[in-house]
């Protein structure tokens, strides 16, 4: 369960850095500045990316035989920026918390 609570906890980061570079400086010089590269960039990267995390998720979420609805909250986290730093926070202490009850 650790090693993928650390794949799930790296994967969250990282794709969370990658929303935000998205939302707050990639989209705005395609549309402010007429420079799509950056979005032809990061925008890829960051679908691969959040692919992997959900994957990450998913397998947490197996192991953990978290609900339904929690293993969907958890996933959508990943969609919205800054809200993938909150997740990660409560899902590696609802995990751990889970690991030493048993």
């Amino acid at each position: 369960m650790s090693a993928a609570l650390f794949r799930y906890r790296v994967l969250a980061y990282i794709v969370g850095v990658g929303l935000l570079l998205l939302v707050v400086v990639a989209v705005p010089l395609k549309y402010l500045a007429d420079s799509p590269t950056m979005v032809a960039i990061v925008g890829p990267l960051h679908g691969f990316l959040f692919f992997l995390y959900v994957l990450s998720a998913l397998e947490l979420a197996l192991r953990g035989r978290w609900s339904p609805v929690r293993t969907v909250l958890v996933l959508v986290a990943g969609t919205i920026p800054f809200l993938s730093f909150v997740a990660e926070r409560w899902v590696t202490e609802h995990v751990r918390r889970e690991a030493q009850l048993r």
